[in-house]
Formats: structure tokens, C-alpha cells, sequence
């Protein structure tokens, strides 16, 4: 929804102010790309994912099992870290699901009206042949 004459003049405002009191945050801010910081985060947890490897493995040649699940866990979290991150880079976060009403939306009821969006379970469908099957009678 686009924003109204007096609105935009506001944000304008607002964005000038800014800019008089601390330019230099202001810029900082006005350039930075969200994108950036979660490929900054991605390549921080490929980082991590290799050194889980590393201590995964001498825990495996010198036989300490602690150091190997512990290697074994980062390995883990930065693999967490790294998707989550590549999620939210990539628009697949929950912030950018499609709302009622707009494009890409389910529709109200159906499917996806059950049980909170999901498919209905492998009892409930064989319940409903069921029913199906007795009313054709």
C-alpha cells in the first residue's frame, strides 16, 4: 500500500533530521543490506561447521569420546545457524508468508483451514473413505 502525500513528506522529514543529527550512522544504515549480514553469518558457520570436522576427528584418533561429540555437536549448530541463516537470506523466513487476503494466500477453509494448515493425517482420510464408502451405499 503506497503511502499518502503527508505521510511521505513526514518520512522525508524525519529522514533529514536523521541525517542532521548523525550523518554518519545514518549512512551506515542507509547502505548496509540485510542480505550481507546473513551471508556474513553463513560463511561464520561454514567456519564453524569445519572446525566441529576438525574436532570430531582428533577427538576420533585420540580416542576422546567427550571432544568427538563435542565435535560432533558444533558441527550440528553451525549447520542450524548456517540454514537458518540462508533461509532468512533467501525469503523463506515466516516474515515473508503470504497473508490472508494476498497472493500466494490459501484460501479460508479447505485444506489448509484444518488443523492449522496442515494435510489432514493417514487416520483421518482412511476415517473419510470410510464415511464415504457407507453414505454410497
Amino acid at each position: 500500500m503506497p503511502l499518502s502525500e503527508h505521510e511521505q513528506r513526514l518520512l522525508e522529514q524525519i529522514e533529514q533530521a536523521l541525517y542532521a543529527e548523525d550523518p554518519k550512522w545514518a549512512n551506515t544504515v542507509r547502505i548496509r543490506d540485510p542480505r550481507n549480514h546473513y551471508k556474513r553469518r553463513l560463511v561464520k558457520a561454514s567456519i564453524g561447521f569445519l572446525l566441529g570436522v576438525v574436532l570430531l576427528m582428533v577427538g576420533v584418533v585420540s580416542q576422546i569420546i567427550l571432544l568427538g561429540v563435542g565435535g560432533f555437536v558444533v558441527m550440528l549448530l553451525a549447520c542450524l545457524w548456517g540454514l537458518s541463516s540462508w533461509k532468512k537470506m533467501n525469503g523463506f523466513g515466516d516474515a515473508t508468508a503470504p497473508q490472508a487476503g494476498q497472493p500466494g494466500a490459501a484460501p479460508p477453509g479447505g485444506a489448509a483451514g484444518r488443523r492449522g494448515g496442515q494435510r489432514p493425517g493417514f487416520m483421518e482420510r482412511m476415517e473419510e473413505r470410510w464415511r464415504r464408502r457407507h453414505d454410497d451405499r
